[in-house]
């Protein structure tokens, strides 16, 4: 049980709960959207962190729920819980960034999107999890390291890579934009090992191949 009190993913699962519970609180009175990040961003700086707990309905609480639990979990064993944290934050809230930013500019001009986008739901922070995982892969790093491709192109080929499964994983009201950024800017962080404990880096190397 002390294990579980300690796991940063356990408390990150129940933050979400937390979060989807005040939602469902806040709904009764007509303020459930005090959660979702939208533009202007700064009006409701707080969104900016809300925005990644916080969630639309039941199924989507449980679908990010078991996707968090798995990747979570395999994370966790690579970092610390202050690191881990801080890093579920970061990304989930520079994912609904760009995802508000970018619909915010595009959407006036493509007839079929929204001029502006409410995003909520830790989605973005979650496939940062696994794109992680994935830029710190063993198999990743023989790949990558093996032919020593220059950064630029390491780059390159983790855009590609985030677009495709962005593409692969894509349902409907989903915030692809910010899925992609998550993706990415998780396997680029996975590449550099930001989550490894200084000096530890090669005892904390991913198992999941």
């Amino acid at each position: 049980m002390r294990s579980l009190r300690r796991s940063p993913t356990v408390v990150t699962l129940a933050l979400i709960l937390a979060v989807f519970v005040c939602q469902q609180v806040a709904t009764t009175v007509g303020l459930g959207g005090l959660f979702a990040l939208s533009n202007p961003l700064l009006a409701r700086p707080w969104t900016l962190v809300t925005s990644v707990y916080a969630h639309g309905d039941v199924p989507h609480v449980l679908g990010n729920a078991a996707a968090l639990a798995l990747g979570g979990l395999l994370v966790e064993r690579l970092t610390t819980r202050a690191r881990f944290h801080a890093f579920f934050v970061a990304v989930g809230t520079l994912a609904g960034v760009a995802e508000v930013a970018v619909v915010g500019v595009v959407g006036p001009l493509v007839p079929w999107l929204p001029p502006g986008a409410r995003v909520l739901g830790a989605s973005g922070a979650i496939l940062g999890l696994y794109g992680y995982l994935l830029g710190a892969n063993r198999l990743t790093e023989w790949v990558v390291g093996g032919v020593e491709l220059p950064p630029r192109v390491q780059l390159a080929a983790g855009v590609v890579l985030a677009a495709v499964i962005t593409l692969l994983t894509a349902s409907p009201n989903a915030a692809l934009i910010a899925h992609f950024t998550g993706l990415l800017l998780g396997f680029l962080a996975g590449r550099g090992q930001l989550l490894s404990p200084t000096g530890s880096a090669e005892k904390r190397q991913p198992t999941v191949e």
